[in-house]
């Protein structure tokens, strides 16, 4: 996704957050990564300071891994700041 792309929807991403949920909120991240423990670490470090509950299972043939994680979050532009973040994990994607 381009620069230009992807600012466009985190816009987009930030009025429905608005408009949907009362603030602050329980917010659900899915992400899917290769499985390499470094990048799912990372993932992990990225969230070890927000009192996050994670969870992570491996897919069926243990290429990948689904990471879910729920964590209370003060406004839509906290949420999108941690996509931001997450999005420097090489292969990650975002749900």
């Amino acid at each position: 996704m381009s620069k230009e792309n992807s600012e466009e929807f985190y816009e987009r991403l930030r009025i429905q957050l608005e408009d949907n949920s009362t603030w602050p909120s329980t917010y659900l991240y899915k992400f899917i990564v290769p499985t390499d423990q470094a990048k799912i670490d990372q993932i992990y470090d990225i969230f070890d300071q927000n009192g996050a509950v994670i969870e992570s299972k491996k897919s069926k043939n243990g290429n990948y891994t689904s990471v879910s994680i729920t964590v209370v979050m003060e406004d839509p532009l906290a949420v999108i700041a941690k996509y931001k973040e997450v999005s420097v994990v090489e292969g990650v994607i975002s749900l």
